[in-house]
């Protein structure tokens, strides 16, 4: 296995948890007052106060899903795990891009209904980035295997 491939999963341990911190918007309701920022910790933190099983959604897709992959792509590379466990760890990226999408799509909807502002933050390029490369190291594996 390619030392560089290894290098960049396991750096994925260390970018995934700076992405959950990371602000992914900043919104407001008026655009001369400061702007509140969003990550996903604090996401789930104000979502268990309301609906803890989107909360649990939002833990399992983004907090869960990408770290579970991550630590198995190593596993896989350390020979601790067989190629046989690759199907699965597809399905895990997949369940993490479903968050990308969806932290994109409330971004849409909260500037189309036009109450107040809102931008995008670079954690949720971080993020994005994390998910996509993890996906691209995953690709790389089977091809090494």
């Amino acid at each position: 296995m390619p030392r560089a491939l290894i290098a960049a999963n396991l750096a994925l341990l260390i970018l995934f948890p700076i992405a959950w911190t990371a602000p992914l918007a900043r919104a407001g309701l008026l655009p001369f007052f400061r702007l509140n920022e969003l990550t996903i910790l604090n996401a789930v933190g104000a979502l268990w106060q309301t609906d803890a099983i989107l909360a649990l959604l939002v833990i399992v897709l983004a907090l869960v899903a990408p770290m579970a992959k991550t630590l198995a792509i190593a596993a896989i590379h350390f020979k601790a795990l067989t190629a046989k466990a690759l199907p699965a760890l597809d399905i895990l990226g997949k369940l993490a891009m479903a968050d990308v999408f969806l932290i994109a799509v409330y971004i849409v909807v909260a500037k189309g209904v036009g109450v107040g502002r809102i931008e995008t933050g670079w954690g949720l390029y971080l993020f994005t980035f994390c998910v996509a490369a993890s996906m691209i190291i995953t690709h790389l594996t089977k091809k090494h295997i």
